[in-house]
């Protein structure tokens, strides 16, 4: 580097979302991904930014994912306080809410619930918890293996079972979590976990819970985090205003039977609006930016940010790609990518929008969790550097993104990430020439470039395939487009009263996200395919059964069965 000032602007931006996992609005908990990611993830993505606080990143919040975040803390603190069971059938098994089961069905879905973490990471390094799974013959990948477990099931003790749920939790504390000295007492100790010592778990797991929202608030009122969200329930907004989106990157894919989703574009200005209202709830101020739900941007989508007043929108190198092409851009200029680093201005449209690096994110998501930490971190700095050479006296005015995950990348890192995040902050937030910032000050400050149009896609490989095109993803949006048709058909005759219309308001909400339609199809693995797939199917049959409607028979049959060995459980995707 032959540079001396701050030549070029980085922009993190973590994206944190889990869709809704309750049955219907006031129902179980089916999945506990929201609470485990909680203690690690959200977290210790939060303690990263305390402890460098001259680092500045964006993190993007689902508002779906904050109602359930606080929703978790005020259930834990009435199950600790006064005894009341959570909607979390595994918060109430550790907590003695709940008895264990003597039945074998159910004694072997713990055994199989309490092995769902990466293995090498969460398992392996625990002797006491491995030890717990090897003696029943267990394989630490739920539901294998399953042939052994059956001879043993009858003669476990309350407490192997207690001790498994306890040890199942450790491990998914987040390491900003591990040095508190019950924690450490608890690692040691090994076995035969007290109700005691299990009531100091949940309430370290409850305290964490109750201070996760208020944390990144206060990170935001300072200063050093920019907070956006995604529409309420993310949904792909470009597939609910038209389904003719999906044609720019697959124009020959298979379609719904559908040839729209009713009204769907009120829909997505509803989710917008709703969003903007309970993100103001939680953090007191108004989004600059919205990362649209899986970077899915098209022309309408950017026109509907655009009545809102929204500064900046972002998406992937692909959709980056494909407008270049749909622009006329001259082909030297993509190939060198100097413009996929620009805030940009569409024509006819005021709301910047800027575009993900592949290749740098990918790298953090899937292939430095293997590096040493700094040499992953040596690696990164080393490609911004080059960037910035490549770009010369126009570097400032440029911007890198990247943007990913926020959660599900750092179970495959040592410690959580730990090592990696502390080498990556500390080395950008005091490196001599580049910038770190957020886009809300890059929209403001950088000089936007023109493109004439936007192609519709998303950040996975540039289009909607990942939600749309194929035979059970569409199905999956004929199954919606008949429950919206319903819902319209009974608020249209009235007969639904104010409260009732707010509950199947919210309802469609959790239907129309884009969670269930990621999960089906043949490339991920059966299990996960199976838990997204008997939830959607259990939403679409309470909204009908808040509509006063008999849901189809149809809805009894699953949809889609998976059985793929996508790469990091199908959690993520890469692009490189």
């Amino acid at each position: 580097m032959t540079t001396t000032t701050k030549s070029l602007n980085v922009v993190l931006c973590w994206h944190m979302h889990q869709p809704y996992y309750r049955e219907g609005l006031k129902g179980a908990y089916h999945l506990p991904w929201v609470y485990l990611h909680g203690i690690k993830d959200y977290s210790d993505m939060a303690a990263h930014l305390e402890r460098y606080p001259a680092m500045r990143a964006v993190v993007n919040f689902a508002p779906v994912l904050l109602e359930q975040i606080d929703d978790y803390a005020q259930q834990m603190d009435a199950l600790l306080k006064q005894g009341k069971p959570t909607q979390d059938h595994m918060i109430n098994l550790l907590a003695g809410a709940e008895r264990i089961p003597s039945d074998a069905a159910a004694r072997l879905a713990i055994i199989r619930d309490c092995q769902r973490c990466h293995a090498p990471r969460m398992i392996h390094p625990y002797p006491a918890y491995r030890g717990l799974l090897e003696m029943v013959g267990a394989t630490y990948e739920a539901g294998h293996g399953e042939s052994r477990l059956h001879t043993h099931l009858g003669y476990l003790s309350e407490q192997y079972f207690l001790d498994l749920l306890t040890w199942y939790h450790l491990v998914w504390l987040g390491n900003s979590l591990r040095p508190l000295p019950l924690v450490r007492r608890l690692l040691a100790q090994g076995r035969d976990f007290s109700s005691a010592d299990r009531h100091e778990l949940l309430y370290v797991m409850q305290h964490c819970m109750a201070g996760l929202l208020p944390r990144y608030r206060a990170l935001a009122e300072r200063g050093q985090v920019e907070l956006s969200m995604t529409p309420y329930g993310h949904p792909i907004v470009p597939l609910l205003n038209d389904f003719k989106n999906m044609r720019d990157a697959l124009p020959d894919a298979p379609a719904p039977e559908a040839a729209v989703y009713p009204g769907g574009a009120v829909r997505a200005r509803w989710h917008l609006q709703h969003g903007v209202g309970v993100f103001e709830h939680y953090f007191g101020r108004k989004p600059t930016g919205v990362w649209l739900s899986e970077g899915g941007v098209s022309e309408d989508a950017l026109a509907q940010l655009d009545e809102m007043g929204v500064a900046w929108t972002a998406t992937g190198e692909g959709v980056w790609r494909g407008s270049c092409a749909k622009s006329g851009c001259p082909v030297d200029e993509t190939q060198t990518k100097r413009s996929l680093f620009s805030p940009t201005r569409v024509d006819g449209f005021k709301t910047r929008v800027f575009f993900r690096d592949d290749g740098l994110s990918d790298l953090i998501g899937f292939k430095y969790s293997d590096w040493h930490a700094d040499d992953a971190v040596g690696d990164f700095i080393h490609h911004l550097e080059n960037i910035a050479t490549s770009l010369g006296k126009t570097a400032n005015q440029n911007v890198v993104s990247v943007i990913l995950d926020g959660e599900n990348a750092w179970e495959y890192y040592p410690d959580n990430g730990h090592h990696f995040l502390d080498a990556l902050y500390s080395r950008l937030s005091s490196h001599p020439t580049l910038n770190v910032s957020t886009f809300a000050e890059q929209a403001a400050s950088t000089p936007a470039k023109p493109l004439k149009r936007l192609a519709a896609g998303s950040w996975v490989y540039g289009s909607f395939s990942t939600w749309i095109g194929s035979t059970d993803k569409n199905r999956g949006w004929d199954y919606l487009v008949a429950v919206k048709q319903a819902y319209d058909r009974t608020l249209a005759a009235g007969k639904l009263d104010a409260e009732h219309q707010a509950m199947a308001i919210r309802q469609l909400a959790v239907c129309e996200g884009s969670d269930w339609f990621w999960w089906f199809g043949d490339h991920n693995p059966a299990g996960s395919v199976s838990d997204f797939e008997q939830l959607y199917r259990t939403q679409l049959r309470e909204l009908y059964r808040l509509l006063g409607v008999a849901p189809p028979a149809l809805l009894d049959v699953p949809l889609s069965h998976g059985g793929g060995a996508a790469e990091n459980a199908g959690t993520m995707r890469r692009n490189t």
